[in-house]
């Protein structure tokens, strides 16, 4: 017996599967799938969940000085010129930053062997290609998804059968975050 579901697909299109309906489940917090996928998506969806409330809190904040480009009114950053050369300008600033202890790193990078990388593109068309900006996922999780689920112990999603599909009466159902 095998130890997972081969889902009719070659193990690359069962991966890159199953690794998408992960990551959008957890942007999204809800997908509507199979119930063959959807129950091996919980499998890999629990375990990265646990993972992150495993190591929600295992950080340390450091204070560093950080080179910050100067800015205009405008936003735009402030030039000078040097030998010939336009510069900008920079100050020092000192910011507090989040250091993953050696367990929370080694989390998020098992998180990110397993979730795709999402850019999130604003919907109207008007600065559509400047206003995207990348999602970090791993944080979303430790930060928001963790501490919602820090006094659980386990089942962190729900399967709700919502009837059988069109097309080719495959049941569909909706799988989400509790």
């Amino acid at each position: 017996m095998a130890g997972y579901r081969k889902l009719g697909k070659t193990s690359d299109q069962r991966k890159a599967l199953l690794r998408n309906q992960v990551t959008n489940l957890l942007y999204h917090g809800k997908i509507v799938t199979t119930e063959a996928r959807a129950k091996e998506v919980r499998k890999i969806a629990e375990g990265i969940i646990a993972m992150a409330v495993r190591e929600k809190d295992n950080f340390e904040t450091v204070k560093v000085m950080a080179k910050v480009p100067r800015k205009d009114k405008d936003g735009k950053r402030v030039k000078e010129v040097v030998d010939g050369k336009k510069k900008t300008v920079y100050d020092e600033v000192e910011k507090e930053i989040k250091k993953d202890q050696p367990s929370r790193l080694h989390a998020r990078r098992q998180m990110l062997r397993v979730l795709y990388g999402i850019t999130e593109v604003p919907s109207t068309p008007a600065g559509r290609k400047k206003n995207t900006k990348k999602v970090d996922l791993p944080a979303k999780l430790f930060d928001e998804i963790a501490p919602k689920y820090a006094s659980r112990n386990g089942g962190y999603t729900r399967i709700v059968k919502i009837g059988q599909r069109k097309g080719d009466g495959a049941m569909a159902v909706l799988l989400e975050l509790v």
